[in-house]
């Protein structure tokens, strides 16, 4: 299984971060020990002070997939999710500060949190989806999927083109704006379409 995320999807959070906008998706992968597994239990690690949550929309493949053209992507998955991808945002800065790559930062141990799952079928339009997560129970994270740069289709052919798609491969579709720190004894909530789709608690 892999995990493949895309960053800088909304403008809101691009403009956020202070980061330029890209002119094709930015890629970068988890290994499957990102994988929260079990209970959803979060530990911050010893190596950050600033672990960020992103709430993001998850797509997982349902077939082997290369050079997949966009009017064919919708075949290639049919069950959407809400994940969320936590970053060490103070080891990111330096890795940045100095040109090296992210995955320090961002494919730690339990870094990729992955909720439950809906039959696609059963939301619609997979371009309007709202989304959203609860921090203690306030909303600090409000997404639509008609905000991505680039919508889900078009990143399946998108990654295709780079990374043959396997089924139980993850993509994590990017975070719109609002991520903050968590800390100790944090209870985070996503909710798909006022489907609750995950929660976690940070220790």
């Amino acid at each position: 299984m892999k995990i493949i995320c895309i960053g800088r999807n909304y403008t809101e959070h691009i403009e956020e971060l202070a980061n330029e906008k890209p002119t094709d998706p930015v890629i970068f992968m988890k290994p499957d020990s990102a994988v929260l597994r079990g209970v959803q239990i979060f530990y911050i690690p010893d190596f950050s002070g600033e672990i960020h949550y992103e709430v993001e929309v998850l797509v997982k493949i349902n077939k082997v997939g290369k050079h997949i053209d966009t009017k064919f992507a919708h075949k290639y998955y049919d069950e959407i999710g809400l994940g969320i991808d936590l970053t060490a945002r103070d080891l990111q800065s330096k890795l940045k500060a100095k040109g090296l790559p992210w995955e320090k930062a961002k494919a730690f141990d339990g870094s990729a949190i992955v909720g439950n799952w809906l039959p696609k079928d059963s939301l619609g339009d997979v371009n309007d989806l709202n989304f959203k997560l609860l921090r203690n129970g306030k909303a600090v994270q409000n997404g639509n999927t008609s905000l991505m740069l680039w919508k889900i289709d078009e990143l399946i052919s998108y990654i295709s083109m780079f990374f043959t798609l396997k089924k139980g491969d993850i993509i994590f579709t990017g975070t719109p704006a609002g991520v903050g720190r968590v800390s100790p004894d944090d209870h985070l909530e996503g909710f798909l379409e006022e489907k609750k789709l995950l929660s976690l608690k940070v220790r």
